[in-house]
């Protein structure tokens, strides 16, 4: 792991019985950088995501967070280090119907020592940064789907977090709110947030400025290797049916 990578992937598989989900998968990520990583349904993306984010534990290899050797911590450990370091934002909002907005965001403090003043005091911060300070005692039956998604994503910042990891940020919502949440993820990575979207949209990937592209539980294709340039879709590939299973081939 350089000095400047907040995250490192070794060789890293997983198994569930004889189904290998992830294949010696190794890759490297900086800190500050704003990352895709693509593929189709099977290709080991969220296998990753759940590998990266310490939910899952590899079979063999080596992952390390921040300097931190996952491998050989308890899950007490993990848990603090997930509380001090990661951060979630996922496709379906996940958010407690009704909780309050800033109630929801107060959440993502419970595991790290906060008190519960401070957890409101910083949850409010964190929806005034993603634009949403008028929205604080709103329920999310009263809220947009694009503005449950900036819930979500001030509940995965409010820590602070290192690396935010973002699972299909955009696949619930409308174009115009998926645009939006884009745009935030973007702003948050440019004050220096390391920010992992986790993807099968090739046109999304493609205006990342890194693509990492996942297939059959490997990585096929790193733009940090290759040199290709963003904006890319093409060469990121087209989706395909072949003997009904979605794949990518690459142009």
């Amino acid at each position: 792991m350089s000095a400047a990578s907040v995250l490192a992937l070794r060789a890293v598989t997983k198994s569930y019985g004889d189904v290998a989900a992830l294949r010696g998968v190794s890759l490297d990520v900086a800190a500050g950088e704003l990352v895709a990583v693509v593929g189709p349904s099977g290709s080991g993306k969220s296998t990753m995501l759940n590998i990266v984010g310490t939910l899952d534990r590899p079979t063999s290899g080596t992952v390390t967070i921040s300097g931190n050797d996952v491998s050989g911590m308890s899950d007490d450990a993990l848990s603090a280090l997930r509380a001090d370091h990661i951060g979630f934002v996922f496709q379906h909002f996940h958010l407690q119907a009704g909780a309050t907005a800033a109630e929801n965001v107060a959440d993502g403090l419970l595991y790290a020592g906060v008190g519960r003043r401070a957890r409101k005091e910083r949850a409010v911060a964190a929806l005034q940064r993603v634009g949403l300070g008028h929205r604080v005692d709103h329920r999310p039956p009263q809220l947009s789907g694009g503005e449950k998604q900036r819930v979500a994503i001030a509940r995965a910042i409010v820590g602070d977090p290192t690396i935010l990891l973002a699972d299909e940020p955009t696949g619930a919502l409308d174009t115009a709110s998926g645009s939006a949440v884009l745009g935030l993820l973007r702003e948050l990575n440019a004050a220096g947030t390391t920010v992992l979207v986790i993807t099968h949209d090739l046109e999304l990937a493609a205006s990342m400025p890194r693509q990492v592209r996942m297939r059959d539980g490997a990585v096929e294709e790193d733009s940090a290797l290759t040199g290709r340039p963003a904006g890319d879709a093409a060469a990121l590939g087209a989706a395909i049916v072949r003997d009904g299973v979605v794949g990518v081939i690459t142009r």
